[in-house]
């Protein structure tokens, strides 16, 4: 009576705890024991069905060898699954696991665990970790790499593959994109689990169609299933469908990113490889991760809008640089790949008369939008000493009295530039005397010989602001017909942490294999430029050549 008793009150404390209590033999039948604490029927093998077709399919080798480590060390095992649910295959739950090893006298080992809902649990520590990983994003320089960390934080847990749009514009009807102006960010945007098709290069073609464009219109998320590789073709594009298929995907979700009542950014994730759709819950989750990003993609907008209006400030400024007859000019600005930067980078060239030329190239300190600004007012006052001084005045001259202006204007920190006036003195042959003020050296390149810089041995003067009644100093050359000066800002040479004067003889060893290959001039001084991911200045260049008259 005794034992009957405590077996009825060892019955009802299983059924009081908020767990399942299950026996696993050591021929690999499992018991259940008690079934309580868990909130839905969870699925079950039928005959000879493995207990691992409960599992999801993303957990059945991580689970299947911790379970097969627990039983060779015989230690016990403690983690969560996702397990299907019975009453929709499709379905999963979190549970929590617990089994330990008990050996009988013969050594066989029964297991005896526990299986508990976890859902909740996990859901929230879940939030917690990608929310943690999205505390990148404030700190994003551009959109690009504010879309790339959220890509990133989302991959692999909710989604095998993500894809960030910018959304420009506002929805447009009949064009089946976004507005007709949905943008997608470059290949940075996008997050793939690993042995997925490639998504590159992502651009338009790869745009969601009409799907898209509703989600913009409605700031609605929609989630798309469909079996295994069979995605409908109705209102994606084809060229997501394509992908779709060589991914066997099971769904998409289309999720804006809403920031002051406008979706600026369409989100899409996509389960793939037959893994089961993501459900409410999932969705709902993404939907808060995504929308973490308004905050931040509104300061990186504010600060795109920045750089845009100092960029075209800037580009007013450097229009095509005048010529005379016998030299041909080439020039190229490239801004710093950054939202927050925009420098004080110039070049110019100014006619004095028919057979003389002023040409300068020059930097002032800062990344902002009063750098872009300051670089204005110094590059119309120098174009207007140039042309008052005339072409026999020298460049040091012109270069002390616009220090000597800027200073008494209360201007920029610090000025670094190179003037020079170009004469012709034979009708193949040019003078050309400079003023170097903290500047990089010119590179000349000879028609007959290999590229050297102009004052290898000569320390320029320091730049300009930094000191009062200097006395600048001009260095001449000459250049004939096929001959080459390259002025450059030091965006083109300066990477932190790297030599300036290594990089100059880069610069110049690079220059020489162009010259060998034969390359034209324009296509030479864009190849000068670094690697994009190395370009963190502003880089202005401009290039005369001497040739003969026609």
């Amino acid at each position: 009576m005794n034992q009957e008793r405590l077996l009825r009150h060892y019955a009802a404390l299983m059924e009081a705890v908020p767990q399942s209590v299950w026996v696993l033999s050591a021929d690999g039948v499992v018991t259940l024991l008690a079934g309580s604490g868990i909130r839905e029927r969870l699925w079950h093998p039928d005959g000879g069905t493995s207990w691992m077709e409960a599992l999801h399919p993303k957990d059945r080798d991580w689970f299947g060898r911790a379970w097969r480590r627990a039983a060779q060390e015989r230690t016990p095992l403690d983690t969560v699954v996702r397990v299907r649910l019975r009453s929709a295959p499709d379905r999963f739950r979190h549970i929590k696991i617990i089994a330990a090893p008990v050996p009988d006298e013969g050594g066989a080992v029964e297991w005896v665990g526990t299986a508990s809902d976890a859902e909740d649990h996990w859901r929230l520590r879940m939030r917690e970790k990608l929310l943690a990983r999205m505390a990148a994003v404030p700190a994003a320089h551009n959109l690009s790499e504010a879309f790339l960390t959220t890509a990133a934080a989302v991959v692999p847990e909710l989604a095998d593959a993500v894809a960030i749009f910018h959304v420009r514009g506002e929805p447009g009807p009949g064009t089946g994109l976004p507005g007709g102006a949905a943008v997608p960010a470059p290949t940075g945007s996008v997050g793939l689990a690993p042995g997925l098709p490639s998504l590159h290069p992502l651009d338009g073609d790869i745009l969601w169609g009409e799907a898209s464009r509703r989600v913009i219109e409605s700031q609605e998320a929609r989630l798309l299933t469909f079996p295994p590789g069979e995605p409908p073709e109705d209102g994606l594009s084809d060229a997501a469908v394509r992908w779709l298929r060589k991914a066997r995907a099971t769904s998409v979700a289309l999720l804006p990113v809403v920031v002051d009542g406008r979706a600026v950014a369409l989100a899409t994730t996509t389960t793939c490889r037959g893994n089961p759709p993501p459900d409410e819950a999932d969705l709902q989750l993404l939907r808060d991760v995504f929308q973490q990003m308004s905050g931040p993609l509104r300061r990186t907008m504010e600060l795109q809008s920045i750089r845009n209006r100092a960029l075209a400030l800037q580009q007013s400024f450097l229009t095509p640089p005048q010529t005379v007859d016998g030299l041909t000019i080439t020039a190229l600005y490239h801004p710093a790949d950054s939202a927050a930067e925009i420098g004080g980078d110039w070049y110019d060239a100014v006619r004095l008369c028919a057979d003389a030329l002023a040409l300068s190239i020059g930097d002032i300190a800062g990344h902002d939008l009063d750098a872009a600004t300051a670089m204005g007012r110094v590059n119309s006052l120098l174009r207007g000493l140039a042309y008052d001084s005339g072409p026999t005045t020298n460049p040091a001259t012109t270069l002390s009295r616009l220090d000597r202006i800027v200073q008494a204007l209360d201007g920029p920190s610090m000025i670094t530039v190179v003037h020079a006036v170009i004469r012709r003195q034979a009708p193949r042959l040019w003078r050309v005397a400079l003023s170097n003020a903290g500047h990089p050296p010119p590179l000349l390149i000879p028609r007959d010989g290999p590229p050297r810089y102009l004052h290898d041995l000569t320390a320029p003067d320091p730049p300009l602001c930094v000191t009062d009644a200097l006395t600048r100093t001009d260095l001449h050359t000459v250049i004939r017909e096929g001959d080459t000066l390259v002025f450059y800002t030091d965006g083109l040479v300066e990477t932190p942490g790297t030599d300036i004067g290594d990089s100059l003889e880069r610069l110049r060893e690079r220059t020489e294999a162009l010259v060998r290959a034969g390359v034209p001039l324009p296509t030479l001084i864009r190849k000068l430029l670094p690697p994009v991911r190395n370009r963190r200045d502003d880089i202005a260049v401009i290039a005369l050549q001497a040739r003969s008259d026609p």
